[in-house]
């Protein structure tokens, strides 16, 4: 639904969380809405919401068609629109931005936390998530187990999942290591449990899972887990040209 195609009023207004379409028909008629200053008479008057100015209860409608948020994904939710048992990142959402019915773009683990992108821009999240774009994703760990430099050399050669399956060369940069090891990894490619899948494979484990990074976007650290903001214009151009 582009703004700057003629739509209906009730059809507009509803996308925009003001209402159901039966609710919207009872403010027009209750002179609630006003279109380029004159009481709109019709819920199915066409309007061009990027063109024509539209106010509900003294409030300008700022029409906009996708939706971009930036989460801080906490532990124990799922990435996911919806499920009968736990609670999911949709669930977080205020209703003012859930209105627009976003989605998680790619997925990160039950027990993962960091950084997850959420829109209802199908388009651009098919692109991010496409295989052949190989969009770098920075990951922080803890591991158990010494992480040492052959594990970083085992890495950017690629390892073998316990599947078979060859992983892309991956840069893995240790912080600290110890019986209790700190690194960080950049992989190019989102296989299912991949990070912890590429550990197991050299014999550690990962107890503590966090993704910092999409390419140049950031997780704005000031968002505590359960927390996200809307992504700024200069954030939207970012993963626009990730795509």
């Amino acid at each position: 639904m582009s703004g700057k195609e003629r739509q209906r009023l009730d059809k507009i207004l509803a996308h925009m969380g003001f209402g159901t379409r039966k609710q919207i028909k009872k403010m027009i008629k209750e002179k609630r809405v006003t279109v380029n200053g004159a009481y709109a008479k019709d819920s199915g008057m066409q309007v061009t919401p990027t063109l024509d100015q539209i106010i509900v209860d003294d409030e300008v409608v700022k029409y906009r068609e996708f939706i971009y948020l930036m989460m801080n994904k906490p532990q124990g939710v799922l990435s996911a629109t919806e499920d009968h048992f736990t609670e999911t990142v949709i669930d977080l959402l205020e209703p003012m931005h859930a209105v627009f019915d976003p989605f998680p773009v790619g997925r990160l683990d039950k027990d993962t936390e960091g950084l997850l992108l959420l829109t209802n821009d199908g388009q651009l999240a098919h692109q991010l998530l496409s295989p052949k774009k190989h969009v770098p994703k920075t990951y922080f760990a803890m591991i158990q187990g010494v992480v040492t430099e052959e594990d970083q050399k085992a890495f950017h050669k690629g390892v073998y999942l316990d599947d078979g399956y060859l992983t892309l060369p991956a840069e893995l940069k240790i912080l600290q290591s110890g019986h209790q090891s700190e690194i960080e990894l950049t992989i190019y490619e989102g296989k299912f449990h991949q990070v912890k899948r590429m550990f197991e494979a050299i014999g550690k484990k990962v107890i503590f899972l966090k993704r910092l990074s999409m390419g140049s976007l950031l997780l704005d650290e000031t968002l505590e887990p359960g927390e996200y903001r809307e992504l700024t214009e200069e954030e939207i151009g970012i993963i626009h040209l990730l795509t």
